[in-house]
């Protein structure tokens, strides 16, 4: 079985978390499939990022959601990381399909919740809608998110798109098997910290793809894939073997 790498928000350790260097370095390391995460501006542009605000990984502080595209030129999303990466943008979806198309690679997109904010989440998820047409048709994607709301919205909407649910240790209970029914998941997310084999078999029991994060251990990356899981979430995807990365 083939055994998936995903640089989770790029190549996060060698270059500041998802911006264009970050997943254009995945090309070098022979990595395949990265993770990045979606966010919306106030004029429904649509860009990386993890955070809603910027003082974390920018020069700047506020939130994103009082940001329009122009305002994206003052942002400097790299010189925290590094001197090499001074001027480094805050990336828009549109560039990193571009990046995508011409580096060949697929990308795991993680919606972020707007449950609480319904003309929020259905203006993501049509601007996202509209920006993956332009995706080369040999490219391959999976789309993510903590929030089934989200999820069933996309699949109502786009209901060929494979979708995977995220859950974390105290989200993951007894009735994780609903919600994936609820979104027609493909793939389930289990966070790494408290998953057991008997939990993988499990999953693995009703045809689920399990894709873990994050995991920055090569021995507990061995085992989860002994176990029978198809892919797993890391940070540190350049110190992983070359027969991860076939």
């Amino acid at each position: 079985m083939e055994k998936i790498l995903f640089a989770h928000r790029g190549m996060s350790s060698i270059a500041p978390e998802n911006t264009l260097s970050a997943f254009t370095r995945c090309k070098g390391y022979g990595v395949k499939w990265f993770e990045c995460d979606l966010d919306i501006l106030k004029d429904g542009t649509v860009v990386i990022s993890h955070d809603n605000e910027l003082d974390r990984c920018t020069n700047h502080c506020g939130s994103l959601s009082q940001l329009t595209e122009h305002d994206l030129q003052s942002i400097d999303a790299g010189s925290w990381f590094s001197d090499n990466f001074i001027g480094e943008p805050l990336p828009t979806l549109d560039s990193v399909i571009d990046l995508i198309n011409r580096l060949e690679l697929n990308v795991n997109f993680e919606l972020k919740s707007y449950s609480s904010n319904p003309k929020t989440a259905t203006l993501l998820i049509d601007n996202f809608l509209h920006a993956i047409q332009k995706l080369d048709p040999n490219r391959e994607i999976i789309i993510s998110s903590f929030d089934p709301n989200m999820l069933m919205l996309l699949k109502e909407k786009c209901p060929g798109l494979p979708v995977a649910c995220l859950f974390d240790s105290n989200s993951i209970h007894q009735d994780w098997l609903t919600t994936m029914k609820n979104c027609q998941a493909r793939y389930i997310h289990p966070q790494n910290d408290g998953l057991t084999k008997e939990m993988v078999s499990e999953f693995l029991k009703y045809g689920y793809k399990i894709n873990v994060w994050t995991v920055n251990d090569l021995a507990r990356a061995n085992q989860l894939f002994n176990w029978g899981v198809a892919g797993i979430f890391t940070d540190i995807a350049q110190d992983f073997p070359d027969r991860y990365k076939r």
